[in-house]
């Protein structure tokens, strides 16, 4: 593997608004402190490792074979997330796992089925929990565990519902393995940012009004997961948690992540745009995607930027999105899952 490059300088704020709440406002927002109320604290948070490896192009390309996993596969998307949307009459619709749902469905067998819930956009962790744990009950062969691999927030929703509601969907929902990827296990700074800075619950009736919901705006923020969600969630023993975490340098001046990541690098650390690598960890953590952001793990890659890289400075796409979900399920079928 190639020796990681150092740390890029962090870029100022490109607007006014930005740039005051940056040099006034930050510090006090934003600084790294511990919890407020320790005792609250699940005790499994202090037994969460440091990176094993920093995964620069393990998924370039996508193997010749891959191992099957013996339970069927749940895909847990994330906020604002669905499975299949058509948005525009005529037109392809759009998938939210991105040629991902394809390759696994190609990789599994008949009688192991990949399913992809859809789960309210926007719903507190607990409706969109329920959701989960009831499509999984209807779609999954009865009896049979199965292995959950969720982007960002739906790796919360998969664990309220493992930890409190697996018994209690119309037929019980046995989980073998959870494997989360860029969830953020311990909140977020954007979020902080956008309710303390920006008001957004000021935008809650707007947006409640739309049908989408606003219960999962403060949910994410690091009190609420610190103090609230992570004590009252405790693992389940009879399931195996694995956990990736991803990084990326200073997004261009074009990207939609600039500002987030600016935030969440100044309070967290390294981040892929939303969620930082130490927000990543859970359980067992199989390590961190280093040039990859939020949406280039469910293979929306911006792939007019990666061309240019390659015209103007050589530089190579080095992760694929396909080849690594293929990886996941490789891992857990050697893990006897």
């Amino acid at each position: 593997m190639r020796p990681l490059r150092a740390p890029t300088a962090l870029p100022r704020p490109s607007c006014p608004r930005c740039l005051a709440i940056a040099s006034s406002r930050q510090r006090r927002h934003f600084r790294l402190s511990a919890p407020r109320h320790e005792s609250k604290r699940d005790p499994r948070l202090e037994s969460v490792g440091h990176d094993k490896e920093d995964i620069l192009d393990d998924y370039e390309n996508i193997r010749e074979s891959y191992a099957t996993p013996k339970n069927p596969i749940v895909l847990a998307h994330g906020l604002l997330g669905f499975s299949v949307l058509n948005a525009v009459p005529l037109l392809p619709p759009i998938h939210y796992w991105r040629g991902i749902t394809t390759a696994l469905d190609a990789l599994l067998k008949p009688e192991t089925p990949i399913i992809t819930p859809a789960v309210p956009p926007a719903g507190t962790i607990d409706q969109r929990a329920a959701a989960l744990a009831e499509a999984i009950a209807e779609a999954a062969p009865r009896g049979r565990p199965v292995n959950i691999i969720a982007h960002s927030m739906g790796g919360l929703d998969a664990r309220c519902m493992i930890s409190s509601l697996t018994s209690k969907a119309a037929h019980p929902v046995r989980v073998a393995s959870l494997t989360t990827i860029a969830t953020p296990h311990r909140g977020s700074a954007f979020a902080d940012f956008a309710l303390d800075t920006l008001g957004l619950e000021g935008w809650y009736g707007l947006i409640g009004r739309t049908g989408l919901g606003t219960g999962a705006f403060r949910q994410l923020t690091r009190e609420y997961m610190e103090n609230d969600f992570n004590p009252s969630h405790p693992d389940a023993p009879d399931t195996r948690y694995f956990s990736y975490g991803a990084a990326t340098e200073v997004p261009g001046l074009l990207s939609p992540f600039r500002a987030s990541w600016a935030i969440v690098n100044n309070a967290e650390g390294p981040n892929d745009g939303l969620v930082s690598v130490a927000s990543s960890r859970w359980g067992d953590y199989r390590g961190t995607l280093r040039e990859v952001s939020h949406l280039d793990l469910i293979n929306w890659t911006n792939r007019a930027k990666w061309e240019m890289r390659r015209v103007w400075t050589g530089q190579k796409r080095t992760f694929n999105a396909v080849a690594f979900y293929l990886d996941i399920c490789d891992m857990l079928a050697k893990e006897g899952l």
